[in-house]
């Protein structure tokens, strides 16, 4: 997979791009993470990227015509048009789901703002827009690396073990079970039985009650998304008796 950000400041991501999972990634040869400045295709003797807007109002805007042509640069460098994301607090909020289908595209590259925003055409030379939440910072770099490190740690081989996506909070409109270690008690605070009692069956039925209830309680909204989604429970078959139960009910 190839990530290119699109922005002000590359050298935020350089550090980033060297540890935990980002920086396995990239050792393995699974991710390419780039950067691309829109400055290199500024205006003028000082590389102008941003200009005063129309209509009036307080900052800047971030000009179309160079950012457009950083994306256009970045293309044209790649083997292949890229999957573009707009990074405005005014895209779609991102979500597991969001991460599982960038995980899937070839090239993505995200767009990073600064001072006011974009000029509003610039959401017509991009393929979406992603939102982390309904706040606002100052750019968009570290949303980038939210969205690059959820993203990336979904590839195959990326993480020691793979199953460890499987049942995370989110991941089937579910918050995640919780989890214990030792030592089993802590000022007066212990372990469920059930989790050491060794009994598989049991404790995957009481880890997917756990995350319905904790769901339920902490994020109504996702519970309600999860019901509508929920596969209907089977009725369960009525148990025959065995030869030696219908002999003596024959008997009887």
């Amino acid at each position: 997979m190839r990530v290119t950000v699109v922005t002000l400041f590359p050298e935020l991501f350089g550090t980033f791009a060297e540890v935990s999972f980002v920086g396995r990634a990239r050792t393995q040869g699974t991710l390419v993470l780039e950067t691309k400045n829109p400055r290199d295709h500024g205006l003028g003797k000082h590389k102008s990227v941003d200009d005063t807007p129309y209509g009036g109002g307080s900052g800047m805007v971030m000009r179309v015509d160079v950012l457009t042509a950083a994306l256009e640069a970045v293309d044209a460098a790649a083997a292949a048009p890229a999957h573009r994301v707009l990074l405005t607090p005014q895209g779609a909020p991102f979500s597991q789901s969001s991460a599982k289908a960038l995980s899937e595209k070839e090239h993505v590259v995200l767009v990073c703002g600064r001072y006011e925003g974009f000029d509003e055409r610039v959401r017509s030379f991009v393929h979406e827009e992603i939102s982390l939440g309904d706040f606002v910072m100052t750019g968009g770099e570290v949303a980038a690396m939210a969205i690059i490190e959820s993203t990336v740690r979904l590839l195959k081989g990326v993480l020691g073990n793979p199953e460890s996506t499987h049942e995370e909070s989110h991941q089937g409109s579910l918050l995640e079970y919780s989890q214990y270690t030792r030592p089993a008690e802590f000022r007066g605070l212990g372990v469920p039985d059930v989790l050491k009692e060794g009994h598989h069956l049991k404790i995957a039925a009481h880890r997917k009650s756990e995350r319905e209830e904790r769901t339920q309680a902490r994020r109504p909204d996702l519970y309600a998304r999860y019901l509508q989604t929920k596969p209907p429970e089977k009725p369960k078959k009525a148990k025959r008796p065995n030869k030696a139960q219908a002999a003596k009910k024959g008997d009887e």
